[in-house]
């Protein structure tokens, strides 16, 4: 467990936001939750954010997008995408990186725990 990582989980649709804040606290995470990309964006969770989990599809700029703009501003958080939409997934542009996962909703919480805890022990 990484007592120290901060995930941060970027969802419009509350009931997700609030599923995954459960599942990552009871796995010990320190979790940070918000309704949007641009919440996101323009909030210290950029700095702080050891991994994102973001929906692709959401109304003010959908996840993919943001990680573009994370990416031109030089900040490379790894991402995990989830989406109710697979047919949503496209390549992020030249200048961010490959995502670290797609996952599809419904999707197992204990393959996302997984995915995590691969993406945490990378960085250190």
């Amino acid at each position: 467990m990484h007592d120290e990582a901060m995930i941060a989980v970027v969802d419009n649709d509350e009931s997700v936001r609030m599923a995954l804040d459960s599942l990552l606290r009871s796995s010990g995470y320190t979790v940070r939750t918000y309704a949007g990309a641009h919440e996101f964006l323009f909030s210290d969770g950029p700095v702080i954010t050891s991994c994102l989990i973001s929906d692709i599809q959401m109304p003010d700029m959908d996840g993919i997008t943001m990680y573009e703009q994370l990416a031109a501003r030089g900040i490379h958080i790894p991402v995990i995408f989830i989406t109710g939409n697979p047919y949503a997934q496209r390549p992020p542009g030249k200048s961010a990186r490959t995502p670290i996962a797609f996952f599809p909703k419904p999707f197992s919480t204990d393959k996302l725990l997984a995915c995590i805890e691969t993406v945490l022990n990378r960085r250190n």
